[in-house]
Formats: C-alpha cells, sequence, structure tokens
C-alpha cells in the first residue's frame, strides 16, 4: 500500500482488511501491517484498535518516548489536524510543573544562580541527553562498563575535570564548548553538573560513570602536594580517561566505622616503602580501575596510600541489587610494594584525609538524590494524567493528589536545603568547609535518602504493577526503588551522619543555655 502524506478518519477506517492494519496516535497515522509479529504485546492488541483513533488506549499504556522508537511506521496525518502532544528535543526543559528546580522555572527568582549557570546548566543537559543517556540505558541492561569512547568524549568536554568542583585545575580548560570560564566556575555550576547528569535515571551506570574518581581524585588534588610529579601524572591520567581510579576505604569489617580499618603498611627496613596486606570490600569502580586510593593502618594509626594495579593487586566483582556496571568490587592486597612518596597527606594522620574528602563526597551524592527524586516526582505527575481508571485519570483521585503534594514538598525542600548549604560552601575555604560543614552536609544527605525513601514507597503505589517492571513506563519508577538504599548506605549510613550531625553541633553549644 502507498503511503499518503494525509487521511481522512474514514479512510483510515475504510484501508484496513486483513493484510492491513492502520490506526491513529495523535493525529499520526500509524501502519502496522509489517509489525504485528514483532510487537512486544502481540498481533491481537494491535488488531484491537485497527482503523481507530488509538491515542487513549496508547497514553494509557506508554509514555510518548515510545513513539519516537517507531517514526518509520507513520504513513501520513489526518487532515486538518496536528499532533498535541510535546516531543522532547535534547536540551530541553520539562514543562510539567515542578519536574525542574524552581531556579529554571520562568515564573520563579534565585539569589543563587547567574547566567553561567543557566548557560551551563544548558549545554549539560544537552550533553547528557545526547551521549550519557543512551550509554546508560543500554549499559544499565547489559552490566557492561563505562565505555572508552564516553569517558574520552567528557574529557574532551571538560566534564571529568569540572564533577571535580571548583579549583585551578579548571583554570583554562574549554568547559563545554565555552558554557563556562574554569575560573567563575563555583558549587552552584558544580551542583548543575551534579544534577544533570543523573537523569539518565540508571543508577547503577551512575556510579561506574567515574564516581570513583569524583571521590578519589579529589584525594590526590587536595593532599599530594608533597609528591607534585606524581600529583600531575596521576591528575593526567586520570582526566585524559587514559587511567581509571577509586576510593578504596570500606572492609568487610569497616564500613562507616572508618578506625577499624585492618588493612595494614607497614615500612621496608629501609624506609623507602609500604607492603600493604589486606583487603577492602564494595568499592566502586575498583574492577577496572587503575589507581586505588587506599585507607590503611600504619604504626600509630590511619594513613591514605596511592596504590597502582600491579603485583599482589586482586579484584573481583561483587554482585549487587544495582546494575554490574557501576563496578563493585571486593579487592585483595597481598604484599604489595608502594613507595613511601605515593603517601597522601602526613602518616598516621590519614583521617583528616578521609574526612575531609566526605563533605564533597556526601554533598555530590545529595545533588544526585535530590535531583533523582524530583525526575521521579515527574513521572508520577505524567503517569497519573494519562493513566485512566475506574474512568477517570489518576489525578482525578484525591488520594493519588495527596501522594503527589508529599513527593513534591519532599523535593522542593531538600533543594532549598542544598542551595542554602551550597552557598555556604561557595563563601568557604576548604578547611573552613571541613570544620563547620561536615555536620550540615551529613544531615542534609541523611534527610534526602529518608526523602528518597518516601518518594520510591508512593511512587510504587501511583504506578502499580508497572513500577516492578525493569522495561516500559514504569522502569525510572522501578530502578530508583531498587537502588535509592545505595544512597542511604554508602557515604555514610543514614543512622552514622545523623549521629555526626548533632555531635558537631554539640561541639559549639554554648554552656551559658544549660
Amino acid at each position: 500500500m502507498a503511503a499518503q502524506k494525509t487521511f481522512t478518519r474514514e479512510e483510515v477506517k475504510k484501508l484496513n482488511n486483513e493484510d492491513n492494519v492502520l490506526f491513529i496516535v495523535d493525529a499520526k497515522v500509524y501502519d502496522v501491517s509489517d509489525f504485528l509479529d514483532a510487537h512486544p504485546g502481540g498481533e491481537a492488541v494491535l488488531r484491537q484498535v485497527a482503523g481507530k483513533d488509538a491515542t487513549v488506549d496508547f497514553y494509557n499504556l506508554h509514555r510518548h518516548e515510545v513513539l519516537t522508537k517507531y517514526a518509520d511506521l507513520v504513513v501520513g496525518t489526518i487532515e486538518g489536524e496536528k499532533p498535541s502532544i510535546i516531543t522532547p528535543q535534547p536540551g530541553d526543559l520539562s514543562p510539567v510543573p515542578y519536574a525542574e528546580p524552581l531556579w529554571l522555572t520562568p515564573a520563579f527568582k534565585s539569589p543563587f544562580y547567574s547566567e553561567s549557570h543557566r548557560k551551563l546548566q544548558k549545554a549539560m543537559r544537552v550533553f547528557t541527553d545526547k551521549y550519557i543517556t543512551p550509554e546508560a540505558q543500554e549499559k544499565e541492561k547489559s552490566g557492561e562498563w563505562v565505555s572508552q569512547e564516553l569517558v574520552e568524549r567528557m574529557s574532551k568536554a571538560g566534564v571529568l575535570q569540572m564533577r571535580m568542583g571548583p579549583g585551578k585545575h579548571l583554570h583554562g580548560l574549554n568547559l563545554l564548548d565555552g558554557a563556562v570560564e574554569g575560573k567563575e566556575f563555583d558549587y552552584f555550576h558544580d551542583l548543575v553538573m551534579s544534577q544533570e547528569g543523573v537523569r539518565a535515571a540508571a543508577r547503577g551506570f551512575q556510579d561506574g560513570n567515574m564516581a570513583g574518581m569524583v571521590i578519589g581524585l579529589t584525594c590526590i588534588l587536595n593532599f599530594c602536594g608533597k609528591n607534585p610529579e606524581l600529583q600531575k601524572r596521576v591528575t593526567e591520567e586520570c582526566f585524559s580517561g587514559k587511567k581509571k581510579i577509586c576510593l578504596a576505604i570500606t572492609e568487610a569489617f569497616a564500613g562507616s566505622d572508618v578506625a577499624n580499618l585492618r588493612t595494614t603498611a607497614v615500612k621496608t627496613p629501609d624506609g623507602k616503602h609500604y607492603i600493604v596486606n589486606g583487603t577492602k570490600k564494595w568499592i566502586t569502580n575498583g574492577v577496572f580501575s587503575d589507581y586505588f586510593v587506599t585507607g590503611v593502618k600504619t604504626d600509630k594509626g590511619l594513613s591514605v596510600l596511592l596504590i597502582e594495579r600491579g603485583e599482589g593487586v586482586e579484584t573481583k566483582a561483587i554482585k549487587t541489587s544495582y546494575s554490574p556496571a557501576a563496578g563493585t568490587t571486593f579487592i585483595t592486597f597481598d604484599n604489595v610494594k608502594v613507595p613511601v612518596e605515593n603517601l597522601l597527606g602526613e602518616e598516621n594522620k590519614g583521617i583528616y584525609v578521609i574526612l575531609s574528602n566526605f563533605n564533597h563526597e556526601r554533598w555530590t551524592m545529595a545533588c544526585a538524590t535530590i535531583r533523582s527524586m524530583r525526575l521521579v516526582t515527574e513521572e508520577c505527575l505524567k503517569w497519573a494524567h494519562q493513566r485512566i481508571v475506574f474512568r477517570k485519570r489518576l489525578i482525578d483521585q484525591p488520594v493519588i493528589r495527596q501522594k503527589l503534594a508529599k513527593m513534591i514538598a519532599l523535593c522542593e525542600s531538600h533543594q532549598a536545603w542544598l542551595e542554602t548549604v551550597t552557598y555556604q560552601m561557595n563563601n568557604m575555604p576548604y578547611a573552613q568547609q571541613a570544620k563547620y560543614l561536615g555536620g550540615p552536609i551529613a544531615l542534609l544527605k541523611m534527610s534526602a535518602t529518608r526523602a528518597a525513601h518516601e518518594i520510591a514507597d508512593e511512587s510504587v503505589q501511583i504506578f502499580g504493577g508497572r513500577a516492578l517492571t525493569q522495561s516500559g513506563m514504569g522502569s525510572v519508577i522501578e530502578n530508583f526503588n531498587r537502588t535509592y538504599k545505595f544512597d542511604a548506605i554508602l557515604g555514610g549510613a543514614e543512622e552514622v551522619l545523623g549521629d555526626l550531625g548533632v555531635r558537631q553541633a554539640m561541639k559549639f553549644m554554648p554552656k551559658a543555655v544549660l
């Protein structure tokens, strides 16, 4: 049958027979005659809507993005009618209420963001939509690690470098084709990078996409000053994507209890090397890393060493409830010889290296969790408007509106708290951040992951059975519900962070008020 540019509704109806199956979705005419056997839902479903307007039926089962996969099935449009559903383009802001932070909503203002932040947000969203999201979805399912092609693309665009936060490492670089100058890059730019990068809704790949570098290379940038040659070499190799790095702190006997590390580093008699023995567990990116920023027990305390993959270093993948794309790892160090020049910070004072590093790590995790919460809320708002049950849209049910109200409130309140903390980071040098922000950031992360728990629960109830399916309409909900707990544990468990926040506050508690 020859394709036509326009049809009347009556023509669509008459053209259907045993061999030809056409229907209408949003004023477009689809010919699925050769697609019947390939349709995931079976041939019968398509024949049920043959010759009809299937718009309501389609959107009661699918998201609009599904149609973009089958654009080649479109053979025309309905005469005198135009499609009404918006097809998002790379970089577009969502028109759904509360789908974007208030600072990106036209009617609202913010004292925190400048045109520079908006320019970076646009550029990073385009980059994410075009390059990160397609690979993230693919690797999340296959369990494969991030491709070298994407790593090098992020390096060339300055994305890897910007994810490390503000600093001299950004000066003079071309960042996303001039979206921002390295010298003006601040923690709100950092926040933009963190939040835009997680919109792919692929939690395992999210960690697999160089999260180990974000939390590990920080130690090299801040605590390797005594060995500038090593600092330069490792930084350049990691920023170029030629080498990968991870943070190796956690052990089977020491999770949030960092002081209980059992991996040992003993100096050789000539004092030129450490001999490292022990194991590390649940190390993100460790499977494919070349460098390990490692917490060790030295003679009088904790120390941090940079260990290169080599003789005596063995890594094995650990299966978790999120994708193997994260590269979660069990590491064994068996008499590994490490030059003393690879010491980060001071010997026996590595706890300061570890704790100061935690602030940025936990802050970036809060950024990501809060943005993921918003993405889930957006999915629920869309679904509530298109799903029809008991002859009503879900949004017409008061109980659903109450659930959405809670979700929106949790997103907005935590974004506001995050921005307040970020403002403090912008106005404190690194040493002050370590002194004053450890507690507030810990409490923010704890509260954000508690909010994620609430949002995961409500979103599953809104989506029903689809929220338990890894493909199709509820895939974003399923992924979030299955993986949000990682952020409640990684970087410090909720209970530990809550206690840390209160204990830090008590240090500044004046006796006069007792």
